[in-house]
């Protein structure tokens, strides 16, 4: 039945990624992820793999040594890393968020230096625009970036770094003074190279310890706190002052994208589990899958999968052609978070009690889910987001 995630119209080259991808997963991910999610481990090995196997430079051209591959193709990896275990998806997105933003607002000078890197996993990334008090109001950053020099001095503290420790790139957005009357103008992004590890990892930046979470284990989530951090002015991203506001969003769009393929993985994985348990578990003289409830449930649940799919793979497609695709990421994001999370807790209410333990998988996705409703933006700005685009610019009288 996997083809309720199906993708049409991929090139050979496509599907044997995707079906080398989908064999580590079910060969060296799905037996080992609860052990590593329950010791909130992070999986050096799998990710060497990932490495050895090219994942990191999916995206990037192949003058860099990657592999030049679509937004589309790496929406589907994601989906296939997710169904094995979310948390790698995570260790991936903000890498591809970092090499994107690189790629298409970078110099040359940049692009050479960080891609070829970037391409082998030698340099592995992070992305740092929340703050503690910030949530979705982005003009109201406080870190802030005064220029000295030939470089920018940089203060302030930052908040939910994935791959804060991890990293040894981070993309961050601080606050400059480019047009104080312009907000949005008035924000500038840097790329600060670092050791990788926790404590003071560059002269003036420091990486506190990990913030515990009640799910996506594994991967390091952080907090950052800059002390007259100095970083040259040519790494400022694009050597371009006053745009890091619209550069990041640009890439906050391949982040939602790569939220909705993480949540097709997940709710696919979810799907499976509850197909299983409903061929093996029986009740009343039956297989519990015979009964109409749950047959109902189980036919609920893979319409769901298939939707969302859908609508990542339309999202990913319209990101990967160009122009603008706030619309579309926002879309496939709000989706497939909302109905992950649905198809996630009807498969925990299928397992019954089993569900609950921490012996079966559905356990774990069912912490792991939540996330994603956060993750890029909540529910609610997607909506926003949405909404404000169709008042805008949907044809009168349509």
């Amino acid at each position: 039945m996997r083809r309720l995630t199906d993708t049409d119209g991929l090139t050979e080259f496509q599907r044997d990624i995707l079906r080398t991808v989908r064999d580590f997963v079910d060969a060296e991910v799905l037996p080992v992820a609860s052990e590593l999610d329950h010791a909130d481990a992070y999986p050096d090995g799998i990710v060497t793999r990932l490495k050895e196997l090219g994942v990191f430079g999916l995206t990037i051209d192949e003058q860099y040594g990657g592999l030049g591959e679509s937004l589309l193709t790496y929406a589907l990896v994601v989906e296939e890393l997710a169904r094995g275990w979310m948390s790698l998806s995570g260790i991936i997105n903000t890498h591809f968020i970092v090499a994107y933003l690189i790629a298409a607002h970078g110099t040359q000078e940049q692009q050479d230096f960080f891609l070829p890197k970037m391409a082998a996993g030698e340099v592995r990334s992070a992305l740092s625009m929340s703050e503690p008090d910030l949530g979705s109001d982005v003009a109201a950053i406080r870190t802030a970036a005064r220029r000295d020099g030939d470089d920018y001095v940089i203060s302030g503290q930052k908040m939910w770094l994935t791959n804060g420790a991890t990293s040894s790139l981070v993309a961050l957005l601080a606050r400059t003074e480019e047009d104080a009357g312009q907000p949005h103008r008035n924000l500038t992004a840097f790329l600060i190279e670092k050791a990788p590890g926790f404590g003071e990892t560059r002269s003036g930046l420091t990486v506190p310890g990990k913030i515990h979470k009640l799910g996506y284990k594994g991967v390091d989530t952080t907090e950052l706190i800059l002390d007259d951090c100095r970083v040259p002015a040519n790494r400022v991203l694009g050597e371009a002052p006053g745009k890091g506001f619209y550069q990041f969003m640009d890439g906050i769009e391949v982040g939602r994208v790569n939220v909705a393929a993480r949540g097709c993985g997940v709710a696919l994985r979810a799907f499976e589990l509850a197909v299983t348990y409903a061929r093996s578990r029986r009740t009343f003289g039956k297989i519990i899958g015979e009964h109409q409830a749950i047959s109902f449930k189980l036919a609920e649940m893979a319409t769901k999968v298939t939707a969302a799919h859908q609508m990542m793979v339309m999202a990913a497609r319209r990101k990967a052609a160009g122009g603008q695709s706030d619309v579309e990421a926002g879309m496939a994001k709000y989706l497939a978070a909302e109905y992950c999370k649905e198809v996630v807790e009807d498969s925990l209410r299928i397992h019954g009690g089993y569900g609950y333990s921490t012996e079966h998988e559905i356990e774990r996705l069912y912490r792991d889910a939540p996330m994603l409703l956060i993750g890029e933006g909540t529910a609610e700005i997607q909506k926003m987001i949405i909404g404000r685009r169709l008042v805008r610019d949907y044809p009168a009288g349509a």
